[in-house]
């Protein structure tokens, strides 16, 4: 088996804290620790951060401030303010990286394959020609050529362009 080495994820297979208690999406917007938190926006409705553990460059999730775990616990303004969000990333994204295309989507309860099905988020996942090479295909790995907090920087700033012009 061949390994790619990459140490910097220890955390991530073995975070140092204790369990946590309660939902981490609501912790982390509580914990009003924006950029280690990789939120890269709040809305009055929704916020949204940068995936730890992402598929492709640039994966970010798009959830509601309040706990809610499905489409149908939300409010028509909660949604069209989860959905803005999720077109001004998408925008920004697609500006700033360059992406070709998104996979958005919603898994919604565990037997769906949500990783934490409490809390409703929404994944974008940008998508660039040739990004599933011969890796994932052969050698069964994903490679991720950008770090989280390089991704952080270019989002929020192209968000801040982006507010601007509006």
């Amino acid at each position: 088996m061949d390994r790619l080495w990459a140490p910097w994820r220890k955390v991530y297979i073995r975070p140092e804290s204790k369990k946590r208690r309660g939902c981490l999406f609501c912790g982390i917007l509580k914990a009003k620790r924006d950029s280690k938190n990789y939120i890269l926006k709040k809305t009055r409705h929704s916020f949204a951060l940068l995936n730890l553990y992402p598929y492709n460059n640039g994966h970010t999730l798009i959830l509601p401030r309040r706990h809610a775990a499905d489409l149908c616990e939300m409010s028509g303004e909660e949604k069209m303010d989860l959905l803005t969000l999720c077109e001004e990333l998408q925008e920004a994204i697609r500006s700033s990286m360059r992406a070709h295309g998104f996979n958005i989507g919603l898994n919604l309860g565990a037997f769906a394959g949500a990783g934490i099905p409490e809390h409703l988020h929404l994944h974008i996942v940008p998508r660039w020609k040739g990004d599933a090479n011969f890796m994932p295909i052969v050698g069964r790995t994903k490679v991720i050529s950008e770090s989280l907090s390089s991704v952080y920087r270019e989002l929020t700033q192209a968000l801040r362009l982006r507010s601007r012009k509006i």
